[in-house]
């Protein structure tokens, strides 16, 4: 999965929130941030969301890790959040920076199969040629063994979590190399009872 892939030399980010529809929403969110490694990230959560931030390879590692601890518990569990690498001015947790390139959580998620879906939309910022950048990334999309939709503002990924958090790496990863700053939102949604 994501180990195949070494982190930027830039610092990455996401602000997410966790939402379990479920009466025992306190216990899933509480018995996953215990299973989940942070030791990798810096983390700060209040009461609206949770943001992490260190090498890209740590942030999508523990994203990935909270939200399929959650999803594993059969109720249905949402994720929003925003990723975002190059912010102009955003130096907390650069001490994270010199940690390994090697996710803490993939070992023990590896034998979680949860299916999901997911609408991600891309915004690589400063530059003129950004929809060709955006089409690109869909385009490739198709060939990151999940099935791809095209909805209004956004693109719709189904498949396995972990084919989903790797087709949102690679995408957020290939543009950032060509983009200094670039965001990417998302929303995942599993165990849902409603039909697609």
């Amino acid at each position: 999965m994501m180990n195949q892939y070494c982190g930027t030399s830039r610092i990455a980010g996401c602000q997410f929130s966790l939402h379990p529809m479920s009466d025992q929403f306190v216990n899933i969110i509480l018995s996953t941030l215990e299973e989940v490694d942070t030791s990798k990230v810096w983390m700060e959560t209040d009461d609206i969301s949770t943001c992490i931030r260190g090498k890209m390879v740590h942030v999508f590692d523990v994203v990935k890790a909270v939200f399929l601890h959650a999803a594993k518990t059969g109720e249905h569990v949402a994720m929003n959040g925003t990723f975002s690498i190059g912010c102009p001015g955003d130096s907390e947790a650069d001490v994270y920076m010199d940690e390994t390139d090697v996710p803490v959580n993939e070992e023990k998620m590896s034998e979680i199969s949860q299916p999901a879906g997911c609408k991600f939309a891309l915004y690589p910022m400063g530059t003129e040629d950004y929809m060709d950048k955006i089409y690109e990334q869909i385009n490739l999309s198709n060939d990151r063994n999940v099935d791809v939709t095209s909805v209004h503002y956004a693109t719709r990924l189904d498949g396995d979590v972990h084919d989903i958090f790797q087709a949102l790496y690679e995408s957020f990863d290939l543009v950032q190399q060509k983009v200094s700053h670039v965001t990417m939102t998302f929303s995942l949604s599993a165990n849902s009872p409603t039909n697609r």
